[in-house]
């Protein structure tokens, strides 16, 4: 009667540890993250779901910051970012081991409503897009653009595109001053606000300037050189707001992360990249490194 009440406990131990097995085995990949990377990586997890039986989750709460946060505490296997780690993460979270994989690289541009672009604004210089920033230029005929007040929407602090903007402006966001511009989060609402709105302008990825609503404004340099968001000017570094995508992981990517970012960094990922409006990079140009 013993022996039969120990195999019993035994055979149920073992019937419990089988089914953690295979509940950990179907857990589902957490990423969350930048709305910029967001649509390749929900594009690259539909063909994996389908096609692999992945199960992913992903969230884009936040922007980058929310993505690096939710990974440093654990609530995400995968981080979706438009920029790079910097000191504040490190800090932060001193015990996780951030590992960055490079995917590709994008375009920030500053874009503009259909009324603005039509009334001869095609580009801007550093100094004047601090200038509307800083409140110093109110309205577009201090650009040789029509007499409409401007109407700057800036993305929250913290998110990979305001850091890429206020770095290019200041040298370090953190030296950005204190502003009262409304606030917007995603790409999506970032341009449906520029779009519907007389005399509007953001930052955007360069992606998400469709020529319709929005557009792309061109860099001047203090030269008179004109930097155009453009492939080739992106590919070759010349474009000053140019950025690399990212995937951070807590150490190396391993099992599921790193059959999504294999894939990814694949061919059928470069021409979803390139389908998004981004420049992919292979595989064996990817960079995966550890600060």
């Amino acid at each position: 009667m013993l022996l039969k009440r120990i195999l019993g406990r035994s055979l149920a131990l073992v019937a419990i540890a089988a089914a953690c097995l295979a509940a950990s085995a179907n857990a589902a990949i957490r990423i969350n993250g930048s709305t910029t990377v967001n649509p390749v990586v929900v594009e690259a997890a539909n063909i994996l779901r389908a096609e692999e039986g992945l199960e992913i989750q992903i969230d884009t709460l936040g922007g980058s910051s929310g993505g690096i946060a939710a990974l440093g505490d654990g609530r995400a296997e995968i981080a979706m970012s438009s920029r790079p780690l910097n000191r504040h993460d490190s800090t932060r979270y001193p015990n996780v081991r951030f590992v960055s994989t490079r995917i590709g690289t994008d375009a920030l541009a500053l874009v503009v409503a259909r009324d603005v672009w039509e009334g001869g604004v095609r580009e801007i210089s550093k100094q004047q897009a601090r200038e509307i920033y800083e409140g110093s230029i109110k309205n577009w005929k201090g650009l040789g653009g029509p007499d409409q007040r401007i109407a700057f929407f800036n993305k929250e602090p913290g998110r990979g595109t305001w850091e890429v903007f206020a770095t290019w402006l200041y040298g370090d966001a953190d030296d950005a001053p204190l502003v009262s511009h409304p606030e917007v989060g995603s790409n999506e609402e970032a341009r449906n606000k520029a779009g519907s709105t007389p005399g509007a302008v953001t930052q955007l990825s360069a992606a998400w300037a469709d020529g319709n609503h929005v557009f792309a404004l061109s860099i001047r340099d203090e030269d008179g050189t004109e930097r155009v968001p453009s492939k080739e000017m992106i590919s070759s570094g010349t474009y000053p707001l140019a950025r690399p995508l990212f995937l951070f992981t807590s150490g190396a990517p391993t099992d599921d992360a790193k059959r999504l970012i294999d894939f990814i960094l694949g061919p059928r990922g470069s021409e979803i990249l390139a389908r998004h409006g981004y420049l992919p990079i292979s595989k064996s140009r990817a960079q995966t490194l550890s600060p």
